[in-house]
């Protein structure tokens, strides 16, 4: 006679652990990707609430942004980097889509996110593809799922390839990024509220060069939300 386990089962758990991607220890629910301690710790920002947060001070003088926002502080052996890590370079899409989830709860609970629609920061066609993956879409399929507005791909197009930003100083980032977006249609777009969304804002280069592209387009205006600001 076969028998089968439920996921949830603590007999399942023993045989397939689901471990929490921020520190490790065995978490029961499959739908959480992280244990209530490392929820309990997560640096969150609160800045979708907050005008003139340190995101949209990033941008002054930049670009004209209607608001923008991150969801939680970056900093190197966080909980943060672990669940970037554990996302963007091991594919673990699903947490993506989880986080992506988290971001679009702050933005419906803010009123100063009011979009049409959701754009992700597009990678490289052949380093998308290297991928598997564009992080920032699947981040955007998490907050459309909680804020109910349509994700627009593949109209807004990086099209140069560029080297990591990881390791380059400030000069080099805005030098690395000129450029190299592109709006293939314009219209599409046309006297709509956009949110654009990366995974982490450094120095805002790369959102800057993109949302330059962007508010070329007629009677358009931008907000953006990323996962972290480092």
């Amino acid at each position: 006679m076969k028998t089968t386990f439920l996921t949830s089962s603590p007999l399942f758990h023993l045989f397939y652990p689901h471990t929490c991607i921020g520190c490790g220890s065995d978490v029961i629910n499959d739908e959480n990707f992280l244990c209530l301690q490392c929820i309990n710790e997560l640096p969150h920002t609160n800045f979708a609430i907050h005008k003139n947060n340190p995101v949209e001070k990033l941008f002054w003088g930049r670009i004209a942004l209607s608001s923008a926002m991150s969801e939680f502080y970056f900093s190197k052996g966080s909980i943060v980097q672990n669940m970037i890590h554990e996302f963007k370079y091991r594919g673990n899409k699903k947490a993506g889509h989880y986080f992506g989830k988290l971001m679009g709860k702050s933005l419906l609970e803010s009123d100063r996110f009011n979009v049409n629609i959701i754009v992700p920061l597009p990678l490289f066609e052949k380093k998308e593809k290297l991928r598997g993956f564009n992080q920032a879409e699947i981040l955007c399929n998490g907050i459309s799922e909680i804020i109910n507005k349509p994700v627009i791909r593949k109209n807004v197009i990086r099209k140069i390839f560029t080297e990591t930003q990881t390791k380059k100083h400030r000069l080099e980032r805005w030098k690395n990024v000129e450029g190299i977006f592109f709006v293939k249609d314009p219209e599409e777009l046309e006297g709509k509220h956009i949110l654009l969304v990366d995974d982490v804002i450094t120095t805002g280069a790369t959102i800057d060069a993109c949302g330059s592209e962007i508010l070329k387009i007629k009677n358009a205006t931008l907000s953006v939300a990323s996962f972290a600001i480092a």
